[in-house]
């Protein structure tokens, strides 16, 4: 029996805002769906122009399910003890394709290294626990291609096997992109590659 994973937790639509203040200072903290790293510097710069009194809008993400890409950013806090907080608690969650940002307006009293990463840590727990959290199954993509008279052997695999047909171009020859849980990859691959249709994987 397979032990890989194929599913993966990740949010389909942004976090409610959520407040947490400590000493005066507010920590703001949000939770964003991202497909790429593209994504998060336009949502930065518009929660800094939202709360342009803001001092810092320290965040993290990461993406990625085979391949695993994070960054953890202080935005002028001292190191580690905004961004790093903040990544603990997507890993905490085990989240993945998510931006958590924490906005912190400065309340008058400095809270030390160790007050800020309490903070911090609790601002994102708290945004990440007002999310929608989801799970996914990771997928891969195949594209086979046959004759046109193989349409109905390869239709009973399709049914019998609950693969989704993501596109189909019906010409001399006709070409099927499907989506194949990640666990069924290489079993889906092999039952078209023993009935010599043309598969590559996407």
């Amino acid at each position: 029996m397979s032990t890989e994973k194929d599913t993966y937790l990740t949010i389909d639509k942004p976090s409610p805002e959520i407040l947490f203040k400590e000493k005066k200072s507010k920590f703001i903290g949000y939770v964003f769906p991202i497909t790429s790293e593209d994504d998060v510097k336009p949502i930065i710069e518009d929660l800094k122009k939202q709360h342009h009194t803001a001092n810092h809008a320290c965040y993290a993400w990461q993406l990625g399910t085979d391949t695993i890409r994070y960054r953890a950013n202080d935005d002028g806090e001292p190191n580690n003890s905004a961004g790093q907080p903040i990544y603990g608690q997507i890993q905490a969650y085990n989240l993945t394709n998510v931006l958590v940002v924490v906005v912190r307006i400065f309340g008058g009293t400095k809270l030390g290294v160790g007050g800020l990463i309490s903070a911090y840590k609790t601002a994102a727990q708290l945004a990440i626990e007002s999310a929608d959290i989801k799970k996914k199954i990771i997928t891969k993509l195949y594209t086979i291609t046959f004759a046109y008279k193989d349409m109905n052997s390869v239709m009973r695999v399709i049914k019998q096997k609950k693969l989704d047909i993501i596109s189909q171009k019906l010409e001399s020859n006709c070409v099927y992109i499907i989506s194949v849980r990640k666990t069924k990859a290489n079993e889906i691959f092999e039952i078209f590659n023993t009935m010599q249709y043309v598969v590559i994987k996407d």
